[in-house]
């Protein structure tokens, strides 16, 4: 029996690590976007300074490790095998659910994910203790310390509250002071700003965190608590002076300073309060068979878990060892970056492609704020109105040109964020609460990108709708991690270790299979980032060639999910058709991401290529038509046979065989026609194109003619109607491409001289 439970905790540690891979895959989004987003420096500087910032902070994390053991539930009401199922069913749902997450790129929470496992698998094991007793359901708050988890869910509700209106104060002050064209107030005020955000840092990383650090004495704890005002004084004069000296001799920016200082506070802060999320439940555990094995002969089913209730240090080396997992995580995950660069996305200064839909929730909210703004804005003089406005006046010409290429936002904003928010972390470190980090980064990073006005009417609904879709996603977290985690505990609570080892298979498919989408995903990323790519000025010959790729590949992929979604619909595939389907919304996404970026190709056109310009813009309006023509096609379909309404009937399937054998000529030739760009034959291909419109013509007669017979029914009929006339559609529009294609090519090629 000994051996099992051995086995047991070696499991806990295996998943332990993994816990630490994935959840530092979600939570490096917390320290790293503000850096990233503004360009600080490298991203291999910022990932060493943010290093070394995880492996300190691991240090720190000793006194928050209680939480796993005794916060959520009395272990004194728990035998050794109960115990034991808590903690694994904590575990496998923990690694599941923030794999999930990481996977398609939405910052969740661990530490919500931590809490509500906790509390599914405890009140679980809980209620099949009562359930053999003579006990109640109201008999539950004597395994469930209800209080303490109240306590823990109100402040991490409450820190959202907070850190998104400290964000959006601390940034408006900031921003009045220095404004977007902060060079000249740089100057002058920039060493001081600089001073005051590290002592800041200084305060709440070693005077309140030091509470928790596993390596500082009770001596040590006593001089700090006593010297704190001295501490603070020396180290604003320091910080000061050297940031002055920095910027006087070295020309060194103190803006980058702050903003990698900020990165290894907040890096720091996030080890120190979220290394609990991922290896407490494993220490946890090994302290539970450390006292099972100090009591020889006891039975595991009886043997009641009251010492975990003590108060434990945790080792430094094991901090340390967790820290560097944590290190090589950071370095090595891919789905991090995915992670970061929706939060980068969501705090951008400048316009693009959003990555959220707009929403009637988001809509309303958007209209309630203006005409709030434009209320309050008129009962303020003019004179102050004006002052705030000049204030608020979008950076300069000369001021974009000297931020970095790429970054998203500046680095006021940038040192706002991480100042603010690793002030806050670090204050609720102290007071041992597990705040989630990311609440509380992501919404300073929302709270200041609102005073900046980030989100103006051009992208605000977008935005918020991301905020929602993100905080959305944070409440699902809990309900998911609390169900999965109940319902974990209950399966192995009767299947034992056979279920120990199903779930643990369950686990590992599903976060390959996550893995495979996550690099499906990534690729489909890359070949867009491909096709973005462009020099700073585009000539006739790059949009003939970016025009052709893309025709080339829409066609391909068009000509596609056409074969698939009829022969869905005749072979009544459902499988088949909803593939179409999900290739169709994909194709949707793509060509309407061409049309979006329609404006951001033809700023970079040169004067002389107006023509291609108009050329651009026509092609893809016409491969647009072409997706609609497809899509109307494929989800009738789709549907017809999802609702399991009547089959075609076989004349039916005929007709539409015949036509798709046509139109997949068509589609061929065409694309034929454009890689080679040899037009000769044009007018055979307007002859194909016309013979395709006779015979839907004549289907269509047919069609009318068995209505009128009762040959068919009214939902058939309705179907195969819409699939004849998007049909002619369809040819209609690829034949306009080609013409466009053609006459660009004739207008493109230079005029022969005579002699």
């Amino acid at each position: 029996m000994d051996s099992v439970y051995l086995i047991l905790v070696v499991v806990l540690f295996i998943l332990a690590i993994s816990d630490l891979m994935v959840g530092v895959a979600n939570d490096a989004v917390n320290f790293l976007n503000s850096a990233v987003g503004a360009k600080a420096a490298s991203f291999k500087t910022v990932m060493i300074v943010a290093s070394l910032g995880v492996l300190v902070g691991a240090t720190f994390s000793s006194g928050l490790m209680e939480i796993a053991r005794k916060g959520l539930f009395f272990p004194g009401q728990f035998s050794f095998n109960e115990v034991m199922i808590i903690f694994l069913a904590v575990m496998i749902t923990d690694v599941i659910l923030l794999d999930t997450f990481n996977t398609f790129g939405l910052p969740t929470s661990t530490t919500v994910s931590i809490v509500f496992e906790l509390l599914g698998a405890s009140v679980a094991v809980a209620v099949i203790k009562i359930s053999g007793s003579e006990q109640t359901i109201q008999d539950l708050g004597q395994y469930i310390n209800a209080g303490k988890a109240l306590a823990i869910i109100t402040g991490i509700l409450v820190s959202v509250a907070v850190a998104f209106s400290f964000g959006a104060l601390v940034q408006y002050i900031t921003r009045l002071i220095f404004t977007f064209n902060f060079k000249y107030n740089l100057r002058y005020y920039g060493a001081i700003w600089g001073g005051l955000a590290i002592t800041g840092i200084t305060y709440f990383m070693l005077i309140k965190g030091a509470k928790g650090a596993s390596f500082i004495t009770k001596e040590t704890l006593e001089v700090i608590n006593s010297n704190t005002f001295t501490i603070l004084l020396i180290s604003f004069a320091a910080w000061t002076f050297i940031l002055q000296m920095l910027m006087m001799l070295f020309r060194v920016s103190v803006l980058k300073v702050i903003v990698l200082a900020g990165t290894f506070a907040l890096a720091m802060a996030f080890a120190g309060n979220d290394l609990v999320n991922f290896i407490g439940v494993p220490l946890a555990g090994l302290k539970a068979v450390q006292l099972f094995n100090a009591a020889p002969g006891a039975d595991p089913t009886t043997f009641l878990m009251t010492g975990l209730a003590d108060d434990v240090k945790t080792e430094t080396w094991m901090l340390l060892l967790a820290g560097l997992v944590m290190a090589y995580t950071l370095w090595t995950s891919k789905k991090a970056r995915s992670v970061i660069e929706t939060s980068v996305d969501l705090s951008r200064q400048g316009e693009g492609s959003e990555r959220f839909n707009s929403s009637i929730l988001s809509r309303n909210i958007v209209r309630g704020a203006l005409n709030m703004s434009n209320t309050i804005g008129r009962f303020l003089p003019d004179r102050v109105n004006n002052w705030l406005e000049k204030r608020f006046t979008p950076p300069s010409e000369d001021t974009l040109a000297e931020m970095p290429e790429g970054a998203a936002f500046d680095m006021i904003r940038a040192s706002v964020n991480l100042v603010v928010a690793s002030m806050l972390i670090a204050l609720g470190t102290s007071l041992k609460l597990p705040l989630s980090t990311t609440y509380v980064t992501f919404m300073v990073a929302m709270g200041t990108s609102l005073t900046d006005k980030a989100w103006g009417r051009e992208s605000a609904v977008y935005r918020i709708t991301g905020v929602l879709s993100v905080i959305g996603g944070w409440f699902f977290t809990a309900l998911a991690a609390f169900t999965v985690s109940l319902i974990a505990a209950i399966i192995l609570f009767y299947g034992g270790l056979v279920a120990t080892f199903v779930l643990l298979g369950i686990a590992g498919f599903l976060i390959y299979r996550t893995h495979i989408i996550h690099l499906r995903r990534t690729n489909e990323k890359k070949a867009e980032a491909l096709l973005d790519a462009m020099p700073d000025e585009l000539s006739t010959e790059n949009i003939l060639e970016r025009c052709s790729m893309t025709i080339q590949q829409v066609l391909g992929q068009s000509l596609s999910i056409f074969k698939d979604a009829l022969m869905g619909l005749m072979d009544e595939d459902r499988r088949l058709l909803k593939n179409a389907k999900s290739s169709s919304d994909d194709l949707n996404v793509s060509t309407k991401r061409l049309k979006n970026h329609v404006g951001s190709t033809l700023s970079h056109l040169r004067e002389d290529s107006i023509e291609s310009g108009h050329f651009y813009v026509q092609a893809i309006d016409y491969l647009r038509e072409i997706n609609h023509c497809i899509s109307y096609i494929t989800v009738p379909s789709y549907e017809h046979v999802e609702n399991n309404h009547k089959p075609l009937i076989p004349v039916q399937i005929e007709e539409l065989s015949r036509l798709n054998g046509e139109v997949s000529l068509l589609f061929g030739e065409v694309t034929h026609m454009l890689t080679k760009k040899n037009y000769e034959d044009f007018d055979l291909l307007v002859a194909r194109q016309q013979n395709i419109h006779r015979i839907v013509e004549e289907a269509r007669k047919k069609q009318v003619k068995r209505i009128k017979n009762s040959e068919t029914g009214t939902r058939n009929s309705i179907l195969y109607l819409n699939i004849l006339a998007e049909v002619k559609n369809l040819t209609l529009f690829m034949l306009n491409l080609l013409k466009s294609s053609r006459d660009f090519e004739i207008s493109a090629k230079p005029p022969i001289k005579k002699d």
